[in-house]
């Protein structure tokens, strides 16, 4: 199979193609319809079709010609004020070609922006306003600053169900040839954290092992521990078996590749599955959130987590006596 990027390639070419968004797909076929619209603030965490619904928007607003009319910046890579002035102010202050009624400037990441470049954005989407729209795409609404959102109509996205994500890797499987069985697809789901375009990534990464996909080559491909392994460390851990959960939690981080990092966040994600008492959950979401601080700040990985599977030991210990 040729290389090629899924998300592109399956990204939706309409707006009834975006799935799991109704309620903005909805609003934004309005604007369609209507032929205006203001300007635009997607918030939501990553892959969850922020990008692929304005680009569906302005392909039903424009048609085929509708890259003449759209310009796609991406603010992680060129957040500074020189870029507003430069080439948004630019394509700004040029008519839309064609019959579109304005042109549309997409600002994906827009979080990113300095506050001096979001300044300078405000009075852009101001002064250009007859004949260019603003659509600003981000993961956190609270870094855009509030003149800005005042300007804006805010959309909100949600998280993907999981039923959305396995249908569309369920359709892209189909159409490229694979096959993937239910555990595969579900391993891909808990891997992408709810984000379908990592979904999609790890499913394309895996179609380079083999076209018969199953769990075992989900594991090959992503740093991601089974379940039952993360849940029998802490167990360990909690029945004071501390030398047996700390040569457990080796195994299974130098098994499956994984960082300090992902092993917090896997061990703290198996605690709210497990059968323990809330109090105790609640302890030993606190102790993951410590440690999690801890390794970001850039402390040794295998010290804190033996200090965390430690502390794991003593709140189950106190817990018991208390």
């Amino acid at each position: 199979m040729a290389l090629e990027i899924w998300t592109e390639k399956y990204r939706p070419k309409s707006l009834d193609a975006v799935k799991g968004q109704d309620e903005v797909v909805k609003r934004l076929k309005s604007f369609v319809k209507s032929q205006n619209m203001p300007h635009l603030l997607f918030a939501g965490p990553s892959g969850v079709g922020k990008t692929a619904s304005a680009i569906a928007m302005a392909r039903e607003m424009f048609g085929e010609n509708y890259r003449d009319n759209i310009l796609e910046l991406n603010a992680s890579d060129e957040r500074g004020i020189s870029v507003v002035r430069n080439q948004v102010k630019d394509f700004a202050r040029s008519k839309s070609i064609g019959d579109g009624p304005f042109k549309i400037i997409y600002l994906d990441e827009a979080d990113a922006l300095t506050k001096e470049a979001q300044h300078a954005l405000r009075r852009t989407m101001e002064d250009y306003a007859g004949t260019t729209r603003f659509v600003l795409s981000c993961n956190y609404s609270s870094k855009i600053i509030p003149p800005i959102q005042s300007r804006c109509a805010v959309f909100r996205f949600k998280p993907l169900q999981k039923n959305i994500i396995i249908s569309i890797l369920k359709n892209i499987a189909q159409t490229e040839g694979l096959t993937a069985t239910d555990k595969a697809l579900e391993f891909l789901y808990l891997a992408s954290e709810g984000d379908c375009r990592k979904a999609e990534n790890l499913l394309q990464a895996t179609s380079a092992i083999t076209k018969n996909i199953d769990e075992k080559h989900v594991e090959e491909v992503v740093s991601f521990a089974e379940p039952q392994e993360v849940a029998g460390v802490i167990n360990l851990a909690l029945e004071g078996k501390y030398n047996a959960a700390k040569e457990g939690l080796s195994k299974v981080m130098i098994g499956h590749g994984l960082s300090g990092l992902d092993a917090v966040t896997q061990i703290q994600k198996q605690i709210w599955q497990m059968d323990i008492p809330d109090p105790l959950k609640i302890k030993l979401i606190r102790a993951c959130g410590e440690y999690e601080f801890r390794l970001v700040e850039g402390s040794n990985e295998f010290i804190q987590l033996n200090a965390l599977l430690a502390e794991f030991s003593l709140l189950s210990e106190n817990d018991t006596l208390g």
